[in-house]
């Protein structure tokens, strides 16, 4: 006989009770504990239970990583509350000072971490009557992500603190979820797994199959092409760094099966090089180690796949290199003949990669033996759930939807949160019955019945395999089938996904139950970033000063908020930051400074002239110490800076990296206020002319920049006549050759293929 939860603030008879939810949920209010449970096993009914016990305390603040996560939370909460009304939700689209009413009033808030993040930067809320917080996706909480910063801000500021981590997978290694228990405050860990005798019970069937496929030998002589590019690009690198003495830094030789972790690792380190000690070979290194992880990519994209995928891969990349802001990476990838070739074969092949006919088959045997099944399709790629797409059309059976995340791509637009929600809906209710879905659709989707999943190809990450798995087998048996290359990257990142499990698993176990108050004790000792800022002195932080700080540079916020600046995030039209009537403070990275110089959109002169306009004493600081990485001359680089210092009148302030910065701004703030200069904001953005408005537009075509424009506008004299001239008509224009007059006249005579 089933039996439920009872409560006062509780619908009866409503929320099924479960004796390992309640075990967890009483260890749980002990102390401060991250909670592992597989996923489909009632996370958020444990979270109920607390939240509920605490009530009495204070309010409770429930966050989740995104939106649709938020409202499903908040939904769950109002139906079985006798009184919904208590339950707000809290989102970006609120105008700030409806949120802080909202803050006052509620007692129960669901909210993703950066609006919580953005309104206690700017003061509109405060901790100190938060009795529990929630960290839903728990396995979040690292980095500079906004979990951490709200952690450190509650354990400083609550009366009577209490943290609950909820988690399916926190990560295979212990020192990641050390830093996860450190970063939220957790005390100790508490977990269940399927094989538990109080989980039985409620764990469903969950069938897994391997399916291996063979790459068609077409597609293994592109892949070798590709990869033939990719050994001399490697052995480039090698004899950059060979001994380590030209890179400024040892490395030993690097392998041409390298895992790309392990590239971007070394690319990192070429960075960090670079920045300490600027050197022409390390620059070089860095060029030639962007197109590494290019071809690595292409590679990956040809054997696990396919041909149109990749094909569309090197259509971005060369329309990459035709741009003007283009990189160099791009250009000497698509000058290199081995690459036309592979260009050339990809236009004349008819092979697609076999993956696609087993997925269609896979899912109509599903659908055929199970009508009303459910099914979800995850891939890594936009591109496959698109052409997987096109290929089930014509299943009268099948009913797919493409689920993909909010941003938008080249000649791919993102889904807003409104229309992810509508095809959810769809799903849930039977409108669509099969759900391909890239990553956006692997945390925190409510569909209790999905009857199975298929992974277009497995993924090197335990918790992302996990969330995928955990999508079926929830509410009742499940079929989990796993689409495999053979002799490529799947099968390594398959047994990579399987080893981080089974040591998840056992690391958990090993620390399940074991208090640790070290967890707790060193999450106060917060590090915006994990920047060491140990070295700012009593001094510095005993004189109060006031800084407002554009909403684009909330990590900045943090440190100066570190350094005792009372912060407030305020859209500012001109500059990054004031701090007082008279001195606004734009900064920009080294890389932001010569992007913005070469890039007509960002135009860098227009922010310097707006910022001399509307304050007395403008600075710009300018980070870091890599300059001259980009492939644009130095003297143009230091001709912008003499520029901006004598044709401006502004100073600039060099700085080696964000703690430095931070240091530099409080320390304005601080003399200004000092002297009694109040904190005010003003100043606008100028239009742009009718002249600059015409000049952008057309340099916004590929491959057409700020000079070639200008000289379209000239010879035609109106937009409307650049756009129907001829290519042979635009040809007779000075710096405008075929490729450029081929660009313009294919983006205004081509198909839209929206």
């Amino acid at each position: 006989m089933t039996s439920y939860l009872e409560h006062p603030l509780l619908k009866p008879c409503f929320v099924e009770k479960r004796l390992f939810q309640l075990d967890l949920a009483s260890k749980a209010l002990k102390d401060s504990t991250l909670v592992v449970v597989p996923t489909g096993l009632g996370k958020t009914v444990i979270a109920l239970i607390v939240l509920l016990a605490r009530l009495d305390k204070g309010k409770a603040l429930f966050l989740a990583p995104t939106k649709p996560l938020v409202e499903q939370h908040a939904r769950f909460l109002e139906n079985v509350l006798l009184d919904g009304s208590v339950v707000a939700c809290m989102t970006g689209e609120m105008p700030p000072k409806e949120r802080a009413e909202i803050w006052s009033k509620a007692r129960i808030i669901a909210s993703t971490p950066q609006v919580i993040e953005n309104d206690l930067l700017s003061r509109r809320i405060d901790l100190k009557d938060v009795a529990l917080v929630i960290f839903d996706e728990a396995h979040r909480g690292v980095g500079n992500y906004a979990y951490v910063y709200i952690a450190e801000r509650y354990g400083r500021e609550a009366t009577s603190p209490l943290a609950l981590g909820i988690t399916a997978s926190p990560g295979s290694q212990s020192d990641k979820i050390e830093e996860i228990c450190t970063n939220l405050g957790f005390a100790n860990i508490q977990t269940r797994t399927d094989q538990d005798l109080d989980v039985a019970p409620f764990v469903h069937h969950r069938e897994i199959e391997w399916v291996k496929v063979k790459v068609p030998e077409e597609i293994l002589e592109l892949r070798a092409l590709i990869e033939d590019v990719l050994k001399d690009r490697i052995e480039d690198i090698n004899r950059l760094c060979q001994v380590g003495q030209s890179m400024g830094f040892s490395q030993a030789r690097i392998d041409p099966r390298a895992s790309k972790r392990e590239l971007l690792e070394l690319q990192a380190r070429m960075r960090s090089s670079a920045a300490r000690q600027p050197n022409p070979s390390l620059f070089k290194g860095i060029s030639i180690m962007a197109e590494v992880l290019k071809l690595h990519h292409a590679v990956e994209l040809a054997e696990t796949q396919g041909t149109d995928a990749l094909s569309r891969y090197f259509s971005r990349l060369e329309s990459e290199a035709m741009s003007r802001s283009g990189s160099k990476a791009s250009r000497r990838l698509m000058d290199d003949p081995r690459i036309r070739k592979t260009i050339d074969a990809l236009a004349a092949t008819t092979i697609e990669h076999p993956k696609l006919a087993i997925a269609e088959e896979i899912l109509k045997e599903q659908l055929a033996s199970k009508p009303d099944s459910r099914i979800i399709v995850f891939t890594n790629y936009r591109d496959t759930a698109s052409a997987l797409l096109k290929s089930l059309e014509h299943e009268e059976t099948v009913r797919a939807v493409r689920f993909v995340g909010q941003s938008s791509h080249q000649d791919d637009p993102g889904l807003t949160q409104k229309k992810q929600a509508q095809i959810l809906e769809k799903f849930r209710n039977g409108e669509h019955n099969v759900l391909i879905a890239t990553s956006v659709g692997e945390e925190g989707i409510d569909i209790p019945a999905t009857d199975m999943v298929l992974f277009y190809e497995p993924v090197p990450s335990e918790i992302r395999s996990i969330q995928r798995k955990g999508r079926t087998g929830r509410a009742r048996a499940g079929r989990v089938v796993v689409l495999m290359a053979k002799g490529t990257r799947d099968e390594a990142y398959y047994w990579i996904s399987d080893r981080k499990e089974k040591t998840m698993q056992k690391q958990i176990r090993g620390l399940s139950g074991k208090s640790n108050a070290g967890f707790a004790q060193t999450a106060i000792e917060f590090h915006p970033g994990q920047m060491q800022i140990t070295d700012v002195t009593e001094e510095a932080k005993e004189e109060s000063c006031q800084v407002y700080v554009d909403p684009r540079e909330r990590d900045m916020g943090k440190l100066l908020e570190a350094l005792g600046a009372e912060i407030t995030m305020k859209v500012l039209e001109v500059g990054d930051y004031v701090v007082s009537d008279r001195v606004a403070v734009e900064r920009k990275t080294a890389q932001d400074f010569v992007a913005s110089i070469i890039d007509p959109k960002r135009n860098l002169f227009r922010q310097i002239s707006d910022l001399a306009r509307s304050y007395d004493k403008p600075v710009l600081i300018l980070e870091g110490r890599d300059f001259y990485t980009r492939q644009v001359n130095p003297n143009a680089i230091r001709g912008a800076m003499a520029s901006i210092a004598v044709d401006y009148g502004v100073p600039i302030i060099p700085t080696e990296d964000q703690k430095e910065t931070a240091a530099v701004i409080a320390m304005l703030a601080r003399r200004e206020q000092k002297e009694g200069h109040e904190l005010k904001v003003h100043g606008h953005k100028t239009a742009r002319t009718l002249k600059e408005q015409q000049e952008y537009l057309i340099s916004a075509i590929p491959s057409v920049g700020p000079a070639v424009a200008r000289n379209l506008l000239k010879h035609f004299g109106t937009i409307e006549r650049i756009m129907t001239a001829s290519k042979e008509e635009l040809q007779q224009v000075e710096l405008v050759g075929p490729k450029i007059a081929e660009r313009v006249r294919e983006l205004v005579g081509g198909a839209y293929k929206g």
